[in-house]
């Protein structure tokens, strides 16, 4: 099956879905979450039999100028499967969270208003799925932004919470400034080089004896995607959207946009990374980067009382080990792993740990009707298994030893005293062990504190099974990695 048919199904599902919710009467809308859940499902199954051009030259799609613009190799496969499995489970979130979401659009008893929050998601998979494979600039700003739209509406959704709408507004307006230092940084690389064709940026001799305002232009690219992936000093967005969004549009922007941000990233930087005149100013700007991104967000997060803000906070840390992994550098070689590897792997990892993470909130949320740490006081005494697995997954976000979390920041040192970055190993070390304190604070509530008059915590069937498989997932990949390394490969 030709590689560009899972994006043609994703967008068809997408469209179906907001078809049938519009003429299928019926009083719970579950069903259009639940249907997205299975149509994805199907896909993702379908990524195993994708092929590109290369696997089978003589067809005759093979000879089709779209693979001008689109590209199927490893890394394209493993993120979109990364987009498949993270817009499957927030979807699946979405179905236990809709009593919330009713709430806040139309009322309590109607779900009328809340049909299209399970269609949307699929839209952003789709444009997620296109940026992995994408060869020029120009259709990977199309692709990011279709992502980019999606998710304004999913922020401000809850159009009866003040909250939502605050975060709506305050995402539109840095958004569309960060797409302006994007399309601008894309004019300064594309009148330099002549073309906005990354293979061909690649191959070209970039023998200038001024590079700056090729560099110039880099630089103002990365102003535009540091704002996806919550770079500082764009990252200034974060913690007011992620706490007035819905859980599970936040647990998508956590995760789904952040991967949107660095596979592009990757894809850019490419060229620019292992060419002798770019190579160290855009590797010295990605360690800037690092570093500040690394201090800001886990010392941020220290004083942070409401738990969907520290997480915001956390989002910004993690961002920063994962500019310090692409900081190194480093190429794939055949007995270790490269910066972009590295990356992916530690993105995987962080999926897993972040959205159980948000399964766990969402309910606290609807059941305890708040956010903040002390929500979660006691939560050992009434549900011990639940407890027990938000353990395990703060636990891997903090990198402690034989989870999931802990190997991708392994992986990403490794990388760092490999290459000499010293400064970053040492800003990392500490950004590390602030994480061992804020999100071990939250164990701290869960087995310490008295519940007092909070009610116990009881998971939906989805979000039981869902929690279950993401904590198993998060014990078994710290001891055996191999499955998300084969994909790598």
């Amino acid at each position: 099956m030709p590689a560009y048919y899972l994006e043609a199904l994703t967008i068809t599902l997408g469209l179906i879905l907001l078809l049938a919710e519009a003429f299928v009467p019926a009083k719970s809308k579950a069903w259009v979450g639940v249907a997205a859940a299975l149509g994805l499902a199907v896909i993702l199954g379908l990524t195993g039999i994708a092929i590109g051009p290369a696997a089978k030259p003589a067809a005759a799609w093979a000879q089709w100028p779209l693979w001008n613009f689109y590209q199927f190799d490893a890394l394209a496969r493993f993120y979109k499967i990364f987009a498949l499995v993270c817009t499957l489970l927030v979807v699946l979130m979405s179905v236990d969270y809709r009593k919330i979401l009713a709430r806040f659009t139309d009322h309590t008893e109607s779900e009328d208003g809340t049909g299209e929050y399970y269609a949307l998601p699929v839209f952003a998979c789709a444009g997620m799925m296109f940026l992995a494979s994408a060869k020029d600039l120009a259709g990977a700003f199309v692709a990011l932004e279709l992502v980019t739209i999606t998710f304004y509406i999913l922020v401000a959704y809850m159009r009866r919470n003040v909250g939502s709408l605050e975060a709506g507004v305050k995402y539109l307006i840095l958004g569309a400034l960060s797409t302006g230092f994007l399309v601008y940084g894309i004019a300064w690389v594309y009148g330099t080089t002549g073309t906005m064709s990354l293979p061909e940026i690649s191959n070209l001799k970039l023998q200038t004896t001024n590079p700056t305002p090729l560099l110039f232009g880099v630089a103002l690219v990365m102003v535009g995607l540091g704002f996806k992936i919550g770079a500082v000093p764009m990252q200034i967005w974060i913690p007011d959207v992620y706490q007035g969004a819905p859980t599970p549009t936040t647990a998508f922007l956590s995760v789904g946009s952040k991967a949107a941000g660095f596979i592009l990233m990757i894809r850019f930087l490419e060229p620019f990374i292992f060419n002798e005149i770019t190579r160290s100013p855009v590797l010295n700007l990605l360690l800037i980067l690092s570093v500040a991104t690394l201090l800001f967000g886990n010392l941020a997060a220290i004083p942070q009382t409401n738990f969907k803000r520290l997480l915001a906070y956390s989002s910004i840390a993690h961002a920063g080990f994962l500019l310090l992994a692409l900081a190194c550098g480093k190429n794939e070689s055949a007995d270790s792993l490269g910066s972009a590897q590295v990356v992916s792997f530690y993105l995987a990892t962080y999926l897993i740990m972040t959205l159980g993470v948000f399964f766990v909130l969402a309910q606290v949320r609807i059941q305890r009707d708040g956010e903040a740490i002390t929500d979660f006081n006691g939560l050992g005494k009434t549900n011990p298994l639940l407890a027990l697995a938000l353990t395990v997954l703060l636990a891997a976000l903090a990198g402690v030893p034989l989870t999931a979390g802990f190997l991708g920041k392994f992986f990403v040192f490794a990388l760092a005293v490999d290459a000499h970055l010293w400064m970053g190993v040492g800003i990392a070390f500490i950004a590390a062990a602030a994480g061992f304190y804020y999100y071990l604070n939250v164990v701290r509530a869960m087995w310490w504190a008295a519940p007092g008059d909070l009610p116990p915590v009881t998971l939906p069937i989805i979000s039981k099974a869902c929690v279950a498989v993401l904590s198993v997932a998060t014990l078994v990949l710290g001891i055996w990695p191999q499955p998300i390394l084969a994909l790598l490969k």
